[in-house]
């Protein structure tokens, strides 16, 4: 399996040799459209030249003599009589192949547009090859006899230096590119194998990881993503253990009490009237198990939030007023006095799920109020549904407000004001709202008492 590294290398390689290729087939192309002429008319001047100077020599120099001199300049050049007998001065061409036509077009007087006329796969190599059929064919005068002089640069000698530096010049630039990408892709893939490793550590149930935060681009957004990520899971771990320890000790007290007021029961070791206050001890102990596994099977619902809500109109008020009636034992033992302010709402909801809010909301009122308190429960429309719970009961430090709905939390533990409470009730309240697309809102004031305000849309 290729790693990241490996494939980045491959890819930036390859992206390299793909440009050198384009760049390479670009330039060919301009030297076909732009330089071809080009090369050609200036090929031409120096053949019309070595033919105007010889014609006009004044020396009656011999031309094999004169053209090896030129040819001594770098140039090929091919001579051909009026018999088709052909001589060569300088280096050999590569190919002789011409057509006898054009050989005796030239004789005719006519010029040779050889190099224009020359087809190569890739158009730059034509400069290069020396071929007769790449080159100028211009009549001159010998002897009083016109014959062909066929005449093209002898590339290999005037730049076969500069060949061997642009050879060099290319690969050394791809070597030393390969060798940078190598390097430079190293500092690339290095944050990302830091954030395989923290994963590896996530996963074995580390958090604690430091990465790259520092960096402006897009692996420092996802090194402190990855870091928000990690705090979110060691948080939620946490609330898991917790929530297990939780739960474990919320059912270990009960059971602990059953068990062993059971055994003194059984033991016949206590009074009739002892038994019969250790009976309603376990009876009060086992509503308590009965209400807190009935909470968690609700939470476990929730949270799956596959939990569909059963939306139908109802009478709000109507339901609290139920609710009220309900717990009406609960408050007048404490010898409360409920203030209601319900005007008729017709709200569409889960009728079940909102009958639970105000259950626990008002149970948890009744239970942190004195005796002869109040309990004010109102509700209103603006743009939104407000349903007001306020108790004058012991209140909430303040410090603590911001983790009253955390499951298990139990508020003012010296005051005893879970007593009796699994520390779910108000988790399940908000978990409620919260499918319902509302919000809920706590205000308290120790020795002064608690408000909760709940918002929910209303609709028609």
């Amino acid at each position: 399996m290729k790693t990241l590294y490996v494939r980045i290398v491959l890819t930036f390689a390859l992206i390299a040799l793909i440009s050198g290729v384009i760049a390479f087939l670009f330039s060919n192309l301009y030297y076909q459209i732009k330089l071809k002429d080009y090369n050609e008319e200036k090929i031409l001047e120096v053949a019309q030249e070595i033919s105007f100077l010889y014609e006009h020599s004044d020396d009656n120099m011999p031309v094999d003599e004169y053209l090896n001199r030129i040819a001594n300049m770098n140039f090929q050049l091919y001579l051909v009589n009026q018999d088709m007998e052909g001589f060569r001065f300088g280096d050999e061409f590569r190919s002789y192949a011409l057509d006898g036509a054009i050989i005796q077009s030239v004789l005719n007087g006519e010029t040779y547009h050889g190099i224009s006329e020359f087809q190569s796969s890739l158009f730059v190599t034509g400069f290069f090859k020396d071929d007769i059929k790449n080159s100028i064919g211009i009549p001159i005068k010998v002897d009083g006899e016109i014959q062909a002089l066929f005449v093209r640069p002898n590339v290999e000698k005037q730049f076969g230096e500069m060949r061997i530096v642009f050879s060099i010049l290319l690969g050394l630039t791809f070597l030393i590119s390969l060798a940078l990408i190598a390097i430079f892709a190293g500092f690339l893939v290095r944050p990302i194998k830091k954030l395989t490793k923290a994963t590896k550590r996530i996963a074995g149930g580390h958090y604690d990881i430091q990465l790259d935060r520092n960096r402006r681009d897009e692996i420092g957004d996802l090194a402190r993503d990855f870091e928000r990520m990690a705090i979110s899971l060691k948080k939620l771990d946490d609330m898991r253990q917790e929530f297990v320890s939780n739960v474990s000790h919320e059912i270990q007290s009960p059971l602990t009490s059953i068990r062993g007021f059971t055994k003194a029961i059984r033991t016949k070791s206590v009074s009739a009237e002892q038994a019969d206050q250790y009976l309603e001890i376990i009876e009060k102990e086992s509503g308590r198990l009965s209400s807190l596994s009935k909470q968690l099977l609700m939470l476990s619902s929730l949270d799956k939030e596959a939990k569909v809500l059963h939306k139908e109109s109802f009478r709000l008020d109507e339901q609290i007023r139920e609710i009220v009636l309900l717990t009406e034992w609960e408050w007048n033992t404490k010898n409360l006095k409920l203030e209601l302010d319900l005007p008729e709402i017709v709200v569409k909801a889960d009728r079940q799920l909102l009958q639970q809010v105000w259950t626990n909301l008002l149970i948890n009122s009744i239970k942190f109020t004195a005796e002869a308190g109040t309990i004010f429960i109102s509700a209103a429309i603006d743009d939104q549904i407000l349903v007001t719970f306020r108790d004058t009961g012991t209140g909430i430090p303040e410090e603590e407000l911001p983790y009253i709905f955390d499951r298990f939390y139990m508020a003012d533990k010296s005051r005893n004001r879970a007593q009796a409470g699994s520390g779910l009730g108000l988790s399940v309240v908000k978990k409620i709202i919260d499918l319902h697309e509302g919000e809920i809102e706590v205000t308290s004031k120790l020795e002064e008492g608690t408000e909760f305000i709940i918002r929910l849309p209303w609709r028609e």
